[in-house]
């Protein structure tokens, strides 16, 4: 089995070289790594499409989300709408931790206005780790057009973070596909969508896009923040 340790580059050189569709990449990963991989989903426009386009290959996947119960009520209904069209799917809600009283009483209130960096990495970078312990692959909704940081994603990458394979089936995708594909097949997607948030995170930390070609301008807008660290440092 492929794993970190182990990169066989010319295995997956061997797959890249059929050049796959985003389809031949999900039926991929689930034959090599079958329940030794897992979809963390932050259940914007890009996860929904990728959750059908999962149930198509594999009914039971698991799924995980990282709650840090600061996400807008908009997303909690989402997800409860898509667990009830996918009940055999596997969709987990991770929380951390530190729960947010415990995290106000040892670093005051509002964390994400004068340290996102720290409010980031303990209740989505820890939890999301903790997740992968299990696993040897995972799964992101990664688009090359989401940002200029994101431009280089591979079908299959080397996630250096996490010491994991992490394998991104929507790279060549754009918002235009991403939104025709949910409207063609009469998918529930995040209304925060139709008001200006292409990209959705936490509630304090997201705004609504404007005359931006930033699909992420609106994510921590107004500080030096693009990342809430759980891409960084994968090749």
């Amino acid at each position: 089995m492929l794993s970190y340790e182990e990169w066989a580059e010319e295995k997956v050189a061997a797959i890249l070289e059929k050049k796959p569709d985003f389809l031949d990449i999900l039926k991929w990963a689930y034959q090599e790594y079958k329940d030794d991989i897992v979809y963390s989903c932050s259940f914007g426009a890009e996860g929904i499409v990728l959750i059908d386009l999962i149930h198509k290959v594999n009914k039971q996947a698991k799924i995980i989300f990282l709650d840090t119960d600061l996400h807008f009520s908009e997303t909690y209904t989402l997800i409860e709408q898509v667990k009830e069209r996918y009940p055999t799917l596997q969709i987990t809600l991770l929380k951390p931790k530190i729960s947010l009283e415990e995290q106000t009483k040892w670093y005051g209130e509002e964390l994400w206005k004068y340290n996102p960096n720290l409010c980031c990495h303990m209740r989505k970078v820890v939890p999301l780790k903790e997740a992968l312990v299990d696993v040897t692959a995972w799964i992101s909704g990664l688009r090359r057009d989401q940002s200029p940081a994101r431009n280089k994603t591979q079908y299959i990458n080397k996630d250096e973070k996490f010491h994991k394979v992490k394998i991104c089936p929507l790279i060549h995708w754009s918002w235009e596909d991403i939104m025709t594909y949910i409207h063609l097949n009469h998918l529930p997607y995040n209304p925060l969508h139709d008001q200006g948030y292409p990209s959705i995170g936490c509630a304090p930390c997201t705004q609504p896009v404007t005359d931006s070609k930033d699909n992420r301008a609106g994510r921590w807008a107004g500080i030096a923040k693009t990342e809430c660290g759980i891409h960084e440092g994968s090749s």
